[in-house]
Formats: C-alpha cells, sequence, structure tokens
C-alpha cells in the first residue's frame, strides 16, 4: 500500500496518530506549519493526552476540581515545568495525637486519619485520630484543625505497619508490637463519616485462610484500584531485611481476601525495610529506596506490574553521565505520594549514618515509562529537585504523608526531626507532632 502524505490525512485521522506520541513530539509536529499547528493545538487532543500520561482520575480530578477553562494544553506544560511547592504549618486547637513515627496516615472523605506509631519511651501506640481537611477547612490562618481521638479496640499497638486506604475501608498489616514482635495479622476498618464533625470506624480481622506473609514490619504497600495490595520487604523476625513480594486479593468486597506469593523470577529487588512503593496506575508500581540487609541505603528504582503475565520486576537503570543536574540521594523512611500529573512526591528520609533529610523530588512517570521502553533519552527529564517555599517542614524521616483526591494537596504528619542535643538526648532526635500542607504551584 503506497503511504499517504500526512497533509492528505483527515483531522480525526491526524488526531488519532498524535494521540499515539509523545508530547514532545506532538510539539515538533505542531512546529511544521500553520495547518499542523492547529491540529496539535487541540484542546480534545491535550485532554487526551493529559488522560493518557497523568491517568484518567487524575484528569478527571483536574476537571472537577480546578482547571476552571485553562486550555489543557497550557496546563499540561505548567504541570511538565513544575518547580516550586508551596507549604505551611496547619494550625490546631484542643488535643492533638501525641508526637510519632513509623505510624500511617490516610485521607478519606475528608478527614485525616492517624494510627499507631512509636512514640517517646518506646511505647508503640494503638490510637486513632481524626481531624476533617475537607472543603479547604484549616487552610486561612483564621480557621483551626480539631483533632478527634477515635475509639481504638482493635487492633494492638504497633509501628512500622502498613494502612492502606481501599475504598471506603482501611486495611492494616503487620507492624512491630511492644515486645518488638513482628506481626502478621490482616485488619479491615470499616469508616463511617458524619462529616463534618464526627467519624467511627470499625475494626474486625479479615478472613485470609492458610496462606499469609510472614510476620513484618517496616515494609512498603500499596493499593492497585481498589482490588488489591502489594507488599514488599520489611524487617522480619531476628532483625533480618526481607525481599520477597505479596499480593492481598480484595476482590470479593473486604468480606475474606487471599494472600499469594508472586514477582520471584528474574532480576529482583534486594532485602530490604523503609522503602516505598507506589501505584502509578492501571496495575503498575514504582519502588524507591530503603535500607538493605548489610544496613546500607539505596536509591533503585524498580517497575513492577501485577498485569504482566510475567510478572517480573524490572529495575529503571541509567547511565548517570546522562543524567543533567542532580540526582535524589539514597535513603530510607521517606514518603512518596503520586500526584497530579503523573509525578511521585519522594520527600524526606535519612541516610545511612541517620542524618535526616529535608529534600523535594518529583519522579516523572511519564519519562519514566518512556525510559523502561527503550527511550534513553528522557532520563534527564526522569527526577527534579523541587523549591520549597513557606514553612517547610524540614528535616525528618518515618514521617506519614498522604495526598488528596485532587493530587494536587499532600499532607505530612509526624515523624523523626533533629532536636537540640542534651546529656538525656545523645541521638539528637526527637518525635514531631506537627502538621504539615504541601501544594503544588502552577501558574495558571
Amino acid at each position: 500500500m503506497d503511504a499517504v502524505p500526512v497533509g492528505h490525512l483527515g483531522y480525526d485521522q491526524v488526531l488519532s496518530i498524535l494521540r499515539l506520541l509523545p508530547a514532545e513530539a506532538v510539539l515538533s509536529f505542531a512546529a511544521t506549519c500553520r495547518a499542523f499547528r492547529d491540529w496539535a493545538s487541540s484542546d480534545v487532543l491535550w485532554e487526551a493526552l493529559c488522560r493518557r500520561d497523568w491517568g484518567a482520575r487524575a484528569a478527571a480530578a483536574a476537571l472537577a476540581d480546578w482547571r476552571c477553562g485553562v486550555p489543557w494544553r497550557r496546563l499540561y506544560a505548567e504541570v511538565a515545568r513544575l518547580s516550586a511547592l508551596q507549604a505551611r504549618r496547619l494550625q490546631v486547637k484542643g488535643t492533638s495525637p501525641r508526637p510519632r513515627a513509623s505510624h500511617s496516615i490516610n485521607l478519606v472523605a475528608g478527614w485525616l486519619v492517624v494510627f499507631g506509631g512509636g512514640c517517646e519511651g518506646g511505647r508503640h501506640l494503638d490510637d486513632i485520630w481524626a481531624t476533617y481537611v475537607g472543603n479547604r477547612a484549616g487552610t486561612r490562618s483564621s480557621n483551626a484543625l480539631t483533632w478527634q481521638q477515635l475509639a481504638s479496640g482493635t487492633p494492638s499497638g504497633r509501628f512500622g505497619h502498613s494502612c492502606i486506604l481501599v475504598g471506603d475501608a482501611l486495611v492494616l498489616f503487620g507492624g512491630i508490637n511492644d515486645r518488638g514482635l513482628r506481626l502478621d495479622d490482616t485488619w479491615i476498618g470499616q469508616i463511617t463519616c458524619e462529616e463534618p464533625c464526627r467519624m467511627r470506624i470499625s475494626w474486625r480481622l479479615l478472613e485470609i485462610g492458610p496462606l499469609a506473609p510472614s510476620p513484618r514490619g517496616a515494609h512498603a504497600a500499596c493499593c492497585i484500584d481498589d482490588k488489591f495490595i502489594v507488599i514488599h520487604g520489611g524487617i522480619g523476625v531476628h532483625g533480618s531485611r526481607l525481599g520477597d513480594t505479596w499480593l492481598l486479593d480484595l476482590s470479593d468486597g473486604l468480606q475474606s481476601g487471599s494472600w499469594r506469593r508472586m514477582g520471584d523470577t528474574g532480576p529482583l529487588p534486594s532485602a530490604r525495610s523503609g522503602h516505598t512503593l507506589t501505584w502509578i496506575g492501571d496495575r503498575r508500581m514504582v519502588l524507591f529506596g530503603g535500607r538493605g540487609s548489610e544496613y546500607e541505603v539505596l536509591s533503585d528504582v524498580w517497575l513492577f506490574d501485577i498485569g504482566d503475565h510475567l510478572l517480573q520486576w524490572k529495575e529503571q537503570k541509567y547511565d548517570l553521565s546522562s543524567i543533567l543536574g542532580e540526582l535524589p540521594s539514597p535513603r530510607a523512611g521517606h514518603s512518596a505520594t503520586f500526584l497530579f500529573g503523573g509525578k511521585i512526591l519522594v520527600y524526606g528520609g535519612e541516610d545511612k549514618e541517620r542524618r535526616r533529610m529535608d529534600d523535594f523530588w518529583i519522579l516523572d512517570i511519564p519519562a519514566l515509562l518512556q525510559f523502561e521502553s527503550g527511550n534513553r533519552k528522557v532520563a534527564k527529564r526522569m527526577w527534579k529537585k523541587l523549591r520549597i517555599d513557606g514553612q517547610s517542614p524540614n528535616c525528618r524521616s518515618f514521617h506519614g504523608a498522604c495526598v488528596d483526591t485532587s493530587g494536587y494537596c499532600v499532607y505530612v504528619f509526624g515523624g523523626m526531626v533533629d532536636a537540640l542535643l542534651h546529656p538525656a538526648e545523645s541521638l539528637g532526635l526527637r518525635f514531631d507532632g506537627q502538621l504539615y500542607q504541601v501544594e503544588l504551584v502552577l501558574h495558571l
């Protein structure tokens, strides 16, 4: 069949081709002539590119929450140019959760929910706290948030657990208790919201059958499409680092679940703890950093796709000489949240000497996926260090972080922070109990 010049194709045909190209290729196409520029500036085209590169949820959130008539092409460009964040410490009135680290924090129906963690004196907490941040509550200086302590009961006190939002429920697994025992229990916390005044959580053990991951804490976990939870690694019995991967199937509506081990063929991430596992859409996730079996601190990046029949981990190795500027240093105890625009925000953590960090980085997922597909030229666009304006959360590790439904605003609570050295504080650290809000700075 003879090739047809692109100028002879119809608008819809050209649009269907452009939707398959990277944004840079679309812009190059637009530069060739005026007619092509008009085609490549179509709002329909750029909305499709935003949905493809950011995910349908992020694009829908932009449309519902704050796009406000901004052309999709401009929105795409502003997100690509993202270079700064705005942070502020939220004001609180009344009683607050005690300072802690290695806890969990989730945002559900406008409520921030904090559970467990470790605190001063070596105690491992079993308390649950909630505060309503929906409808921009607490964002004005005249408004202060109010924490509520919820009835806890079960599960028992622990730190280093995972607690993941699945639909309107929390799914908690593992952790380490007061006696240093690693746990392997799986709990469902059913959430009932009576916004904006009250909420409650009802806990029950999940029926999971005979197979389960070995007891552990300080593992990494994420939820896939409200149907599956994947965990990796952690600290097992006798303090050994683990490197196994498990999937919890919750597709029957949280009435029961089944664990199965997966991803044990081919190259594997080394055993580690204090790392992160972040869902990036479809059935893919990204693993980053952590502390290895020899107590080394890591900075490697791995992709895992549970929709791939091979179920293999793929390390994203790049030639450092091809990358311009800085890269995030190795770290453990950081946070990694998936933001609007197809980016993972990495914040804080600690190095091999347990020195805490205060830097913010974004990992660009569209660039990462192009790199994984063989386009090595995009390596220089994968990582970017961001400027932080306002009241920065400062250096910390093993804090909690979660993102709102728009993907635009991140909440950071607690963690280990630097402290002035006193005779009774030989390590020079303390637990923090402040709540921060961190937002993207986009010039729209």
